[in-house]
């Protein structure tokens, strides 16, 4: 990624890839994910059961959550559980919703 410039103008590169940061917290249901990952690390079928989506569906959030660098898996046995990637992801999660409770 380039410097940006004085004026605090994002490079074209650097906002394509921060909308497609936003666009991952686009999806209610990618949110909830999110949110039960804030404190904790899950496997596939907690987080269906916490979110009331399908494993299947679940699956397939998650693995668009990993391919964004979102969440990471850690495989044990057959089970894959998941948790945030880094703190940057909560920090954006916990401000969103903190906007969206006391405005």
């Amino acid at each position: 990624m380039g410097e940006e410039n004085s004026f605090n103008l994002i490079l074209p590169e650097n906002a394509a890839i921060l909308a497609e940061l936003f666009r991952a917290f686009s999806d209610p249901s990618r949110l909830r994910i999110i949110s039960t990952l804030v404190d904790q690390e899950l496997n596939v079928s907690a987080i269906a059961e916490l979110v009331g989506l399908s494993e299947s569906a679940t699956s397939h959030h998650l693995r668009g959550l990993r391919q964004m660098n979102l969440v990471r898996a850690r495989k044990e046995g057959r089970q894959v559980y998941y948790c945030l990637k880094d703190e940057h992801v909560k920090t954006l999660y916990q401000i969103g919703l903190d906007h969206v409770l006391h405005g």
